[in-house]
Parts: structure tokens; C-alpha cells; sequence
């Protein structure tokens, strides 16, 4: 059996109406001759670009690796558990709506889409659009639809850099233009375009108004100041702890050691694979009996959860997101508008 190993990622560039032609934010190597929308880093079809499983997708890996690569705390062991991309959205995005795991699975899929966006980069008086106006019903914005007035009742809200946005399966939400979003999300790609401002795409009205909820979890998240580690010269934040995922952003100038396994309450720990995705600079990702593996801006590195144990080595200084698997069964965070 091969060996698993940090597994370096082939970022998947999708060209969508209201992407960019300018990724230079994350990818300033890179030139593009139509619109791209999103950069795909961990989808089931993402592809690894180094090492003994070069040109492997992740949904073979998993189904051969199992718990080796996913961890104990993967809902399914064969599967891929987190779906990371990067969002370059220059226009406004479809109207859309994800839903939750029930009503996905009343739709005969394995499970909905809960996704959290990470503020990257962002011009002043970006917005995004998060749930209904208070006291907007289902029915109400459905007629806004035939009306071609639903933007009028979305609950539009300013974005900054360094913010953190959940957004719950049932959510009616949009991207407004001008930000750069790192995207954490359950392995689905389930989208029921509700609205689209006269562009010819189809929509999705019966599953989509049908996943549509009034109120949910959704916003902001409050989360706790940053924590200086290592001595103080390495800073942690923890931005999201979700039901499905969590992540963490790290500023690192020293070396950092990392672990694979989280701890439940009763003590037995278990198992996530790690998903880093960097914003800013660069740094070297070692595992002990296995090549070093660069990660620079734009890049994601997969750290299979046998692994147990790595280490960040920064090149001067690196920024990442870490995602994960949580370890036990978590609430929704906390969050405002």
C-alpha cells in the first residue's frame, strides 16, 4: 500500500458569468482568457500533484484510504469530508439556497450544504446577502421572484477582511462583487439557483423554495480574540466551530507543530484530516519520513489524518487557514448581522 504523505493540491479553475479575469490577489502567476469564478482546492474531482499519488483524485484516495486519510471523525469513511475553494466574485452571484441535510436527503441526496466564507480580501462597501428581511415569508419572496424584485427583500450586510460569515443549509444568500472568499463547506455541491437578474441560466423554484428557511443560524461569527503560541511569536484565531468543519487562521514566524486528532469529552480522541489553505507568504509543511511539501499563496495542502503529527515551517512568515473535521458533535456558533 502507498504511503500516505501531505498531499499538495491542484487548484481546479472554474469560469463562471460573474468571475474575474484578475486572480492576482492569490494567484499573480497565473493569467486567464475568460471569467473565473471559483478555484476548487479539495472537491471530490481535485486532483494531487505531488508524490507517489500525483494525478489521484480525492474521492479515490478516500475510498482506498479510508479513516487513514479522512480520520475517525468523518461522517463517511470513504469519502472526502470538506470541500475548500477560493470565490473571485466581480458581479453579483445568482440568488441561491443550499439545503440542509434533511431536506437533502428528502431530494434522495447523501447530505445538504452548511459553508462558512472567510474574508480575504475585500474593496470598501462590499456586500453580501445573508437570509430574508425580518418578517419576510417564504411565500413573499417567491412572488418577489415572478416580480423580479427579490434582491429588494434580501438582508444585505457590509463585509471586512478578516471576517468570518456561516452561512446554514436553508439560507438564502448571494455574493455581492468586489472580495476575495475562502469557502469551507460540506463535500456537496447541491445549488438551487433562485434568482439570476435576467441572465439565461435556468432556476430551481420547486427544490429551492422548498429548502428555503426563514430564519436560521446565519451571520457573522462572534468569535474569541486571537491567541498568541510558541512563546508568543506565532498567533492562532479561531475563526468557525460548526457541526461540520472548523478552522483556524494561524500567523506563524516560527516553526509550529501540529496534531491530526482532536479530544471528545470522554477523553477518546479522534481523528480529522487537515486542510491548509494559504492567504499570505509561504511556508514548508514536514511529516516525519515524508518529503516537505511548499505551501505558498493559493495553495492547499491535505494532511491525512494517519499522519497524527506535522509541522509549519514558515519561510520569514506564512498565513493559513486549517480546517478539520470537529472531534465531537458541535452546536451552531454564535452570530450576528
Amino acid at each position: 500500500m502507498t504511503q500516505l504523505y501531505p498531499l499538495l493540491m491542484s487548484p481546479a479553475f472554474d469560469p463562471r458569468p460573474w468571475g474575474t479575469l484578475d486572480l492576482s490577489a492569490i494567484y499573480p502567476n497565473h493569467k486567464f482568457n475568460e471569467r473565473i469564478g471559483e478555484a476548487w482546492l479539495t472537491g471530490d474531482n481535485s486532483l494531487v500533484s505531488n508524490g507517489p499519488l500525483a494525478k489521484r483524485s480525492l474521492a479515490d484516495l478516500s475510498k482506498e484510504f479510508g479513516v487513514d486519510l479522512v480520520g475517525t471523525a468523518a461522517r463517511d469513511p470513504e469519502r472526502f469530508p470538506l470541500l475548500l475553494k477560493f470565490l473571485f466574485p466581480e458581479e453579483k452571484l445568482s440568488v441561491q439556497v443550499h439545503p440542509d441535510d434533511a431536506t437533502a436527503q428528502r431530494f434522495g441526496d447523501p447530505w445538504g450544504k452548511t459553508e462558512c466564507w472567510y474574508v480575504a480580501h475585500v474593496k470598501p462597501g462590499s456586500q453580501i446577502a445573508l437570509g430574508l428581511k425580518p418578517g419576510v415569508t417564504v411565500a413573499q419572496f417567491e412572488q418577489s421572484i415572478h416580480d423580479k424584485r427579490a434582491e429588494e427583500l434580501l438582508n444585505w450586510i457590509n463585509i471586512y477582511q478578516g471576517e468570518m460569515i456561516y452561512v446554514a443549509g436553508g439560507t438564502v444568500h448571494t455574493l455581492g462583487p468586489g472580495s476575495v472568499m475562502v469557502e469551507t463547506q460540506q463535500q456537496s455541491d447541491t445549488t438551487y439557483r433562485l434568482y439570476d437578474y435576467g441572465r439565461e441560466r435556468p432556476l430551481h423554484l420547486e427544490h429551492g423554495l422548498a429548502s428555503v428557511k426563514e430564519r436560521t443560524a446565519s451571520g457573522k461569527v462572534i468569535r474569541p480574540a486571537p491567541v498568541a503560541i510558541n512563546g508568543g511569536k506565532n498567533r492562532r484565531s479561531s475563526m468557525i466551530i460548526a457541526p461540520y468543519f472548523t478552522v483556524d487562521l494561524f500567523e506563524l514566524k516560527t516553526p509550529q507543530e501540529f496534531s491530526t486528532a482532536g479530544l471528545e469529552k470522554n477523553g477518546a480522541g479522534k481523528t480529522s484530516v487537515q486542510i491548509l489553505v494559504a492567504i499570505e507568504g509561504c511556508g514548508v509543511v514536514e511529516a516525519q519520513g515524508r518529503d516537505p511539501v511548499t505551501l505558498a499563496k493559493g495553495d492547499a495542502v491535505v494532511i491525512p489524518a494517519a499522519l497524527q503529527g506535522f509541522t509549519v515551517r514558515p519561510q520569514w512568515a506564512v498565513e493559513f487557514l486549517k480546517s478539520s473535521v470537529p472531534s465531537e458533535t458541535m452546536p451552531e456558533p454564535a452570530t450576528r448581522l
